[in-house]
């Protein structure tokens, strides 16, 4: 309870490697994980190659850590493998549709996140890299995922440098409904977000950021529609190209 309630996303790490037997450890730990139909419907590309990060970096946005961390770890919703085992017994199946996309996907962050609680136990840090959806494409063809392979998330993994402060959480009346869902009404939302936003942080990002509020540097700055169209749009194609019936929608 102690780790998981302190847990902290790492973005400085020092040089020392991950001992294959200790990797080898916490992937193990991530694949024990639950999944739908026990089917494994993911894969985990391991990068280590110093070349190989410098090609990726600019598809993370030029994150140091990217290259900083001895081991990148890329997620991948994976049906290639189901498939091909699937063809070789004499048998198909039609896995390129929303629900065995959005099975594969939770089953692949399951995965994910068991690598990360693994890791943190062993005194290792780990970040998220939440670009890994935006160059989906780029990155395949980087890693050369073959058709069926999209990747989801991707971990930096290392020794941490620099441990950071404890990161803001909305309290847990906020996100936490007994029986049925209870909706927001406006006080109660100044009420959940009172302490977010008297954060000194948060002032400091809204002042920076010529903004009135924090939620305006959220959705103006951070997260803005214009990208979010774009991004949304270069990843459908992907998954058209992929087979995905997003016609079916």
């Amino acid at each position: 309870m102690k780790l998981l309630q302190n847990h902290r996303s790492v973005r400085s790490y020092i040089s020392d490697e991950i001992n294959e037997e200790v990797l080898n450890e916490i992937l193990l730990s991530g694949i024990r994980a639950s999944n739908t139909g026990n089917m494994q419907l993911y894969s985990v590309v391991v990068t280590k190659d110093i070349h190989k990060k410098k090609l990726l970096a600019p598809l993370h946005f030029n994150q140091p850590m990217v290259n900083q961390a001895p081991v990148l770890l890329t997620i991948c919703f994976d049906i290639n493998r189901f498939y091909t085992w699937c063809s070789a017994r004499n048998t198909e199946t039609e896995f390129k549709n929303l629900l065995w996309l959005l099975n594969g996907t939770i089953d692949a962050s399951i995965l994910a996140q068991n690598i990360c609680v693994a890791a943190e136990i062993l005194g290792l840090g780990i970040c998220y890299l939440g670009t890994t959806l935006y160059n989906a494409p780029e990155i395949s063809s980087v890693l050369k995922l073959p058709v069926g392979v999209i990747p989801i998330t991707a971990l930096t993994l290392g020794y941490p440098d620099v441990i950071p402060e404890l990161s803001d959480r909305l309290p847990l009346e906020a996100v936490v409904h007994y029986e049925e869902y209870n909706d927001y009404n406006e006080s109660l939302i100044d009420v959940i977000y009172k302490d977010k936003e008297e954060l000194e942080t948060s002032k400091r990002f809204v002042t920076e950021n010529s903004k009135e509020n924090l939620a305006q540097v959220y959705t103006e700055v951070r997260y803005k529609k214009a990208d979010s169209k774009f991004f949304t749009k270069k990843l459908s194609k992907f998954l058209v190209d992929q087979g995905f019936r997003l016609s079916d929608l």
